[in-house]
């Protein structure tokens, strides 16, 4: 169940007092990195041109990193892609990769380059790293030889992956993941299977996934639920798709529904909707960034619980079905009719009184929604939408979704359609919905493409 007051246009599916040890919280960091990317990527470019422009793209993280250590961070977030930009194919790819060994090497790049082989990349984000003395995500581009009589190996000899690597403040390689559940990446392979990283510092337990394995059990809710993870380090180039889709909108929910920190460091790129950072805590989004406006990068910072369980302000868990078949279903409405949001076939039913108790299903789920308008405006249209099912094109995550949305006109056909602004103002709703998962991911996204900390509870 979400509840809230305020002027919406989507719903869907604490300060630290002074004697808390510094330990028991830590200041994170996430920076949102406008690339720089290669003119063309349909020809490959020696690995002289690929390390000038990967160091470019270097040159302006270490302002950011540099700016967060001076400011207290202990860690920092940088977003997928960030070194070179994405739209590759395998050979194109190539010149920017090196070879990640796996962490227990115990290797500090910054201090022993050679080790393995020509890695300056590696060495540099080490270095950064250790002369700032903060724990630092970068991605970059793994490769990894195979045999060329094994039938899986690629053409060329190398499996290539999409890699998150982690340095603590001493330069030391702590962490690497592979990205699993790549979104469209020719230019690189998927691992075996999912890989759950995890690592431990000081200030908490840390997990590692990467941009669209967020929609997936594995690895993403594994490091929660099997690894206990208190806070995920998550770069991401995410382009944002409203109505349910929006970085900040997803990101956050997600941290709410999983009830850990989440540090989402993404790419800012206006051209394809690409914006939208924030470190999100279980109980509300402790800063975030959205900026379809300009061309530059943000960094931003916040004070987080390391722990968040052992936290005074730690949400309990809910189970949101057996609280939606405690409800006696409102009177199915005789006025449902079908709409798309994304390629998803939803039921809808419009909010045609200010106020009201609806009911709308769709196969087994059924959301209901109890809601008091304080000001309706005569040009906007609301409606309540259930779907479950394989989810858009590639129908690869299955869904269930509740929402209460406003359609883009007043002419029904166009719910579900993409809106940015809301005038009607809702004293309070209530939505809910007979999910068939504990994992239930509450969404409210206000007019203008903004979260509403603190407004909402669960």
């Amino acid at each position: 169940m979400i509840t809230s007051s305020f002027q919406a246009s989507v719903a869907v599916l604490a300060l630290v007092t002074l004697h808390v040890s510094a330990l028991d919280t830590f200041i994170a960091a996430v920076y949102e990195h406008a690339v720089l990317r290669p003119k063309g990527t349909e020809t490959p470019v020696s690995r002289d041109d690929a390390l000038l422009l990967m160091n470019k793209n270097i040159d302006i993280l270490e302002k950011a990193i540099k700016q967060a250590a001076e400011q207290g961070a202990q860690i920092i977030v940088t977003p997928e892609d960030a070194l070179y930009g994405w739209k590759f194919t395998r050979e194109t790819i190539f010149p920017y990769l090196e070879d990640i060994p796996d962490p227990q090497v115990d290797w500090i790049p910054c201090q022993d380059p050679q080790r393995f082989g020509h890695t300056p990349i590696q060495t540099r984000l080490s270095c950064l790293a250790k002369n700032n003395s903060i724990y630092v995500l970068a991605n970059i581009g793994d490769k990894k030889r195979c045999n060329s009589q094994d039938s899986t190996c690629p053409p060329n000899g190398y499996y290539q992956y999409n890699t998150n690597v982690v340095y603590d403040a001493k330069g030391q390689l702590v962490a690497r993941y592979h990205k699993y559940h790549l979104y469209s990446e020719p230019q690189f392979d998927v691992p075996e299977k999912p890989e759950l990283v995890t690592f431990n510092t000081t200030f908490g337990r840390f997990g590692i996934f990467t941009c669209f394995d967020i929609l997936f059990h594995d690895p993403a809710v594994s490091l929660v639920k099997d690894f206990h993870v208190d806070t995920i380090l998550y770069p991401t180039a995410w382009m944002n798709v409203l109505p349910l889709l929006s970085a900040i909108e997803f990101h956050s929910a997600w941290a709410m529904g999983m009830r850990v920190n989440l540090l989402a460091a993404n790419i800012h790129h206006v051209q394809q909707n690409m914006t939208g950072s924030g470190i999100y805590a279980p109980h509300s989004p402790r800063v975030y960034h959205y900026d379809m406006e300009t061309d530059s990068g943000r960094l931003l910072l916040s004070e987080v619980d390391s722990r968040p369980r052992t936290s005074p302000a730690y949400p309990t868990a809910v189970d949101w079905s057996a609280y939606a078949t405690t409800i006696k279903p409102f009177p199915v409405q005789k006025n449902t009719f079908s709409g798309f949001i994304s390629r998803d076939a939803f039921n809808f039913t419009a909010l045609f009184e200010n106020a009201g108790n609806l009911t709308v299903c769709h196969k087994d789920l059924c959301c209901h929604l109890s809601y008091r308008m304080l000001r309706k405006e005569e040009n906007e249209v609301y409606v309540l939408g259930a779907f479950t099912g394989l989810h858009g094109r590639r129908r690869r995550e299955y869904w269930q979704v509740c929402t209460m949305l406003k359609c883009k006109t007043t002419d029904l056909t166009t719910c579900g359609q993409p809106v940015e602004t809301a005038l009607t103002r809702f004293d309070i709703f209530s939505l809910s919905g007979t999910f068939r998962t504990e994992y239930v991911f509450p969404e409210v996204l206000l007019t203008k493409v903004h979260l509403s900390p603190g407004k909402f509870e669960v």
